[in-house]
């Protein structure tokens, strides 16, 4: 089990990184003509960010009392 501090760690890193990521989309919407492709890649990281972090999809596969 993870402690306290690398839990407040993962979540603060976390939410930088996909502070980071919004303003890419928001420029790249801005910048680039038919933006439509980057903003879906970019839309699918954050998703997959999120899933990982904050859903904890990778504890489905592991043993009973991890």
């Amino acid at each position: 089990m993870e402690s306290k501090k690398g839990v407040y760690r993962t979540i603060w890193t976390t939410l930088i990184v996909l502070f980071v990521l919004t303003l890419i989309e928001y420029f790249v919407a801005i910048e680039i003509p038919n933006p439509a492709v980057w903003l879906i890649i970019i839309s699918l990281i954050k998703a997959g960010i999120i899933v990982q972090n904050f859903m904890h999809v990778s504890r489905l596969w592991q043993k009973e009392g991890h």
